[in-house]
């Protein structure tokens, strides 16, 4: 997911050199052992709950919620010969680094032994060291490789991420649909402009290339000078990274301009319901997402039909990520049968545990997601359909 602000740039910077000094924390046991008289676990949520962004980072939000009212219900966490209930605290990051690090900030001051943060990469990446610090286990839904390559021990993420995205927007793109002259967007966001980048040096190395690039920031609709590019360079084909509510002012713009038919492949940010009702004519609108919709798993139905009583509505984009990311704590530190945030950690990253929805979640070492896979879909009649998805692009 992309990031929103380019203060992102300057605090990685400095994260980075932050985050050397942080590798030896996470052994201090002691300092990581929550009191055995804690009447509560304690995760945190850190998303975008206002802006823009608002609808998706509430769904991650209410995801985790759902997971600890069941688990509640059941009785709670059984650690040890106890049991004990999952507490949630939310933070809104708003789509903004500076955000997010006060964001994290505020999920440590709780207390959280995990938190579910953060939707943005620059986000993300933004606010790793804070958690790092205090050895809080940081799952991500974020997907620019670099996340969990800052050394930092507590990064982990729960989907596949950008380097296997590229590579399937490229093939997709190449042999799929046949595309010659491709143009691109971004935001020059960490993430719209690494992914577009990553895409376009493997169209590159396939002997394609991109014939224009055109950079906007991450809240316009205003795509006038884009899309006069894009009417110049005849393209067959735009990959953009820009977010859902941008696509759906930006193809009205291209139909205005001149190219109705002008095909559009995006990436996991315009994969949502709000471009189900556009009015897309005889265009193709695809988009490439490492987050697999809930109904396409065997555990699916079940979350849906718990999601739709308890919130009256559909999921927006992830809700059952952050809803098995809680199981997975819980099971975690049922397993290990104490609150000790190291031994969390070390399970999190050896185990295949409890996802009730996408039925396995399991990290490696270094924080990627072991079975993460990338789809694309394709706008049908007011629905998201998949055409392909693989592990291996």
């Amino acid at each position: 997911m992309p990031q929103t602000t380019p203060t992102q740039t300057s605090n990685t910077r400095r994260n980075l050199v932050v985050g050397a000094g942080l590798l030896g924390l996470a052994g201090v046991g002691a300092y990581f052992l929550m009191p055995s008289s804690a009447k509560s676990i304690r995760i945190g949520v850190g998303q975008p709950l206002s802006g823009p962004l608002a609808a998706l980072g509430k769904d991650m939000l209410q995801g985790a919620q759902l997971a600890a009212e069941q688990i509640n219900k059941a009785g709670g966490v059984k650690v040890g010969d106890k049991r004990i209930p999952i507490e949630i605290f939310s933070a809104d990051d708003k789509a903004d680094a500076k955000a997010g690090e006060a964001a994290a900030q505020q999920l440590v001051s709780r207390q959280v032994l995990a938190a579910i943060a953060h939707l943005n990469s620059g986000v993300s990446i933004a606010a790793a060291p804070i958690y790092a610090k205090a050895g809080v286990v940081q799952l991500a839904i974020s997907t620019k490789p670099q996340y969990t390559q800052l050394g930092l021990p507590t990064t982990l993420r729960l989907v596949a991420n950008d380097d296997m995205q590229a590579l399937a927007l490229a093939q997709f793109a190449r042999e799929k649909l046949g595309a010659k002259r491709i143009v691109t967007l971004h935001d020059g966001t960490p993430y719209g402009k690494g992914l577009i980048d990553a895409v376009a040096n493997s169209l590159i190395r396939s002997g394609t290339g991109a014939i224009a690039q055109q950079v906007v920031d991450d809240k316009t609709t205003d795509f006038k000078a884009a899309v006069a590019a894009f009417v110049q360079a005849k393209p067959d084909l735009l990959i953009t990274t820009v977010a859902d509510f941008q696509v759906e002012a930006l193809i009205q713009q291209l139909s205005a301009a001149g190219l109705p038919d002008l095909p559009v492949l995006g990436s996991d940010t315009i994969k949502t319901p709000r471009l189900q009702s556009a009015e897309l004519g005889n265009r193709a609108l695809y988009a490439s997402t490492p987050i697999v919709a809930a109904q396409e798993f065997l555990g699916g139905k079940e979350f849906l039909a718990a999601y739709r009583e308890r919130f009256g509505g559909e999921p927006y984009y992830a809700a059952h990520y952050a809803f098995d990311a809680v199981h997975l704590v819980a099971d975690a530190l049922s397993r290990n049968g104490n609150l000790d945030r190291t031994k969390l950690l070390e399970r999190l990253k050896t185990f295949e545990g409890n996802a009730p929805v996408t039925s396995m979640m399991r990290m490696n070492e270094d924080g990627e997601q072991r079975s993460g896979a990338v789809g694309i879909y394709q706008m049908r009649k007011g629905q998201w359909e998949l055409t392909v998805r693989s592990g291996r692009w």
